[in-house]
């Protein structure tokens, strides 16, 4: 079981910004922004165009509920999409807000956040995330 699959499952701890029976969204700790969520599907598959095709419009779906509950939770010009990593053999999309295309450089210092201010983001999240 790989990383993402144990935090998906409640093995690791993580700050849980939505979730159904087939997919998980939680806060990257190592963000852009604040609000930079992953969003993974519960099954495990490297890569994400190895997803069957209903599988993948699901996933697609489901982040972009997430999407507009993070859009809600910290107002934006967009909430870019971004796939991309390989140091998690697990599918994943990024969701970063973004007020400019800056905000989504990946080789730009990462926000320390504490772990209230964690738990702050993702309640806010979930609470947008159930709104819908």
């Amino acid at each position: 079981m790989d990383i993402f699959s144990k935090i998906a499952a409640g093995e690791i701890p993580s700050y849980k910004c939505a979730e159904n029976e087939k997919f998980y969204a939680f806060l990257d700790i190592n963000p852009l922004v604040k609000g930079h969520t992953l969003v993974i599907p519960r099954r495990e598959v490297d890569y994400i165009f190895d997803m069957e095709d209903d599988e993948i419009a699901e996933f697609q779906v489901f982040a972009k509920k997430v999407a507009k509950a993070i859009g809600k939770a910290f107002p934006c010009k967009k909430v870019a999409q971004v796939v991309l990593g390989l140091e998690v053999p697990h599918a994943h999309i990024h969701l970063i807000p973004m007020q400019q295309e800056g905000d989504v450089d990946f080789r730009r210092e990462k926000l320390k956040l504490t772990e209230e201010e964690f738990k702050e983001i993702a309640t806010k999240i979930y609470a947008e995330f159930k709104k819908q």
